[in-house]
Formats: structure tokens, sequence, C-alpha cells
């Protein structure tokens, strides 16, 4: 996903400074400003902030059902029957951002210093004797690249990423997710906003993903990290940061047509029960630039490399580390993950 740089986008705010809450960054913004990780009654644009429909608050129906397929993740074979001495492959998808940050796998398959995985198999906690983690995801490759089983992506992932370690798409059980389009050119709230066209490309990516990978249990998305920095048109602010908006509308999609059968009309079809897995966040990569979010979470420019996009060795390893993280704390992750860990 490199593009070339034309021009740098501008966000330009209201001239009248709206309502703060202790004296922090304004409650009803229209420029990106909270993560949405972050806590409090905020809003963007006029949407709701918050993960979930509930802002912060997962339903306990969907966390239910994410624990009771994450306890049913075990080792598999090659056919995906469970098996002794079978694998739990871990892998990724979406474009450059997302193997720079999971592996970026070099010629000889090592990965790359200070990446997830190069982190995660350096860790004595993580379950190196059933765990495969495996980088899927290719430079230049938008979400427009994955929506359909049939895609070539998904050859080049099962031929060149899958088969050269010994595993196969049967074993493929969690996946992480993180996908972009490159230039996009309209914000939120506009009709044909990048926000809205990535709500229907996840929604068809997740149902390709099932097609492929048929004992895909969980997968975990995340946001791009901050664009603030950018000097290209590749996907500056406030595309990246809208990129959790999409995120987030995803996983709402799927929970509310679990709960009273309503199909969102960009998601469309995501029943776990029949063409999707079950879908929840993983980390949540943007904090605005250096002003640290909630949890201390925050970019420098030296994050990010010249484009100010793609990141840098420091960006690689603090996304690394994030998702190390989650993968070692997150209930849904801890049971199959660590070699001693509980799902709960």
């Amino acid at each position: 996903m490199r593009l070339i740089a034309v021009t740098l986008l501008l966000l330009i705010g209201c001239s009248e400074a709206p309502p703060t809450e202790n004296n922090g960054p304004p409650l009803n913004s229209v420029t990106p400003t909270y993560a949405l990780s972050d806590p409090g009654n905020w809003t963007y644009r006029g949407f709701p902030g918050g993960q979930y429909p509930e802002r912060s608050i997962l339903p306990a129906a969907h966390r239910s059902e994410g624990l009771a397929r994450a306890r049913m993740v075990t080792p598999l074979g090659s056919t995906g029957l469970p098996s002794p001495t079978g694998k739990i492959v871990l892998l990724s998808i979406g474009m450059s951002n997302t193997t720079q940050e999971f592996c970026n796998p070099n010629p000889s398959g090592q990965c790359a210093a200070g990446s997830f995985a190069q982190q995660a198999l350096a860790d004595p906690a993580v379950d190196r004797a059933s765990l495969v983690i495996v980088d899927g995801a290719r430079g230049g490759q938008s979400a427009a690249t994955w929506l359909t089983p049939d895609a070539p992506n998904y050859d080049q992932v099962r031929d060149t990423r899958l088969a050269p370690v010994g595993v196969t798409e049967q074993q493929v059980q969690v996946l992480w997710l993180k996908v972009a389009n490159p230039g996009p050119a309209a914000a939120l709230p506009a009709p044909n906003a990048d926000g809205y066209l990535l709500v229907s490309q996840i929604g068809s990516i997740v149902r390709a993903l099932k097609v492929r990978y048929p004992n895909l249990r969980l997968v975990f998305h995340s946001n791009r990290t901050y664009g603030g920095y950018a000097t290209t048109p590749l996907n500056p602010e406030p595309y990246a940061y809208e990129s959790g908006f999409a995120v987030k509308w995803v996983i709402a999609a799927q929970i509310t047509q679990m709960a009273a059968g309503n199909l969102d009309p960009r998601a469309d079809n995501l029943s776990y029960e029949t063409v999707a897995p079950w879908l929840g966040w993983g980390p949540d990569l943007w904090a605005n630039g250096t002003t640290p979010r909630a949890d201390g979470h925050f970019w420098t420019r030296s994050d990010f490399g010249s484009d100010g996009t793609h990141p840098s060795a420091a960006g690689v390893q603090k996304v690394g580390r994030l998702l190390l993280e989650f993968f070692k704390q997150s209930g849904f992750t801890r049971c199959w993950f660590l070699t001693a860990g509980q799902c709960s």
C-alpha cells in the first residue's frame, strides 16, 4: 500500500470551541481526539465513542460466545481434526503495515526484530509447542484484495506462508485482521465515506476467511495507527482514525444480528453460527499523537518512517508490544496462547 506523495490533508475544526470535560479534549470533537478505547461520554462528528454499542461494555452474550470459542481452540492435525501432535495457527491478514507489525518475514522466514511474532517467540510464557504464528499479510494488499475466498491473496498465503512451516488452512483457528484502503477521499459522515466502505469490505473479508479457514473460531480486529504525521495521501487523518469506527461498526453489526436477527445493510450477514467467525477487538492502535490516551499510549514522529504512515523500527516494536500484551492478557486468548493460562 505505498503511494507517491502529492498533498497533505488539512483538518479544519469548528470556529466555536465545544464544551470540555476536566479541561480535556472537546466532548463533541469534529477532529480525531479520543481513542475509541478511551472512557467517557464523548462523540466524534455526532458518532458515540467507545468500542462497542454500549461504549466500553462488551455485551454478556457476545462475551460468553467468544469465551466458549476460545476454549474450543485446540491443536489440530493437517486435516483439521483434533490431534495431540497438532498445531494451533494464529494468522494475520492485511496490508503493508500489518505485515511489518506482525512479522514481516525475510526470505529465510525469520521475523523482523521488534515485530509481534519475534517478541512472542522470545517470550517463555508463550506456548511455542502447539502455537504456530504465521504472517499472511502482504505489502500493497488493500482491503479490496481480500474480499472473496477465490482472491489470489489466499492462495499466496496457503502456498508461501502456511505450507513452508508445515501447516494447512484447516489448522488456522485464530486471526488478527487489520485492513485499509489507499488514498481515501471522503470522511465521515459523508454517505460515501471510506469508513462506511470499510464496513462493507470487512464484512466480505470475514465471510471469505470462514470459507478459506473452516476451523476459524476467533478474529481480532485492529484499527490503524495515528495518521497525523502523514506526508502522503496514502492514509492520513481523519481516515486512519475513522478506520476504528469501521471496526466498531462491524463488531456491533454481529452483536446486533445475533441478538435480534437484524442484518446490517453494509456489513451484511455475520452470523457466527453459519458464515462468519466470532468477531472482537484486538488492541486499539490509535492515539492522538503525543497526547497520551487513557492508558498512556501515544505516538511520536520517530515511530514512523519517512512517509509518516508506515512504522519505523520503533513503531514496529510499539505495535508488537501492544499485540503481545493483548494476546497474553485477553480473556479470549490466554488459554491457547500461553503455556499456562485460562480463558475467562
